[in-house]
């Protein structure tokens, strides 16, 4: 089955289908939540929340602002996010790098993971420094934009601002 044919028969609201979507993602979405929240039990709950959301929420899911397993992953970081502040956690002591959340989908042992995976590395790598540094921050470490203010010491609007170049920047890449 296809992910287009599975998603067609997710948006039926059949069960089967779901079971099957949580056997191909739950892995890959457990190993990003964990990383986050450094612990089994937080990262479980969280697991069937992110899962609960996709099934709920499905119907916006759009294929033309971007993958399904990206709009999946943004869901369990989000999710993540919500868990860790909603428990006062320290971000920068919780969480690891690019590096790290990359290895993690690259060794996970479904095929269809391991594709959505391929390359994320090499092209963040061909980013500037500071567009790698802000990625990493408010991406893969869960910042929120004046955080990743305070940790590089420069105003919040240049932030914003380098973080809207550098996603464009990205964007390029990805599309050449």
């Amino acid at each position: 089955m296809t992910q287009e044919e599975l998603l067609e028969q997710i948006y039926k609201k059949d069960s089967k289908a779901f079971t099957l979507l949580y056997d191909m993602y739950s892995k890959s979405l457990y190993g990003v939540i964990y990383n986050l929240l450094k612990d089994k039990e937080e990262s479980e709950d969280v697991l069937q929340e992110v899962f609960v959301k996709i099934w709920k929420n499905l119907d916006t899911y759009n294929d033309k602002k971007g993958r399904f397993f990206t709009w999946i992953l943004n869901i369990a970081r989000n999710a993540s996010i919500d868990r860790l502040r909603s428990k006062s956690h320290n971000n920068s002591k919780k969480n690891l790098s690019s590096d790290n959340f990359v290895h993690i989908l690259d060794h996970n042992t479904s095929t269809t993971n391991k594709i959505d995976a391929i390359g994320i590395k090499q092209f963040i790598q061909k980013l500037k420094p500071k567009c790698i540094r802000i990625i990493d921050l408010l991406f893969f470490k869960g910042y929120t934009q004046k955080e990743a203010s305070e940790e590089l010491d420069i105003p919040l609007g240049t932030v914003k601002t380098q973080n809207r170049n550098c996603i464009k920047e990205l964007r390029n890449i990805l599309q050449a």
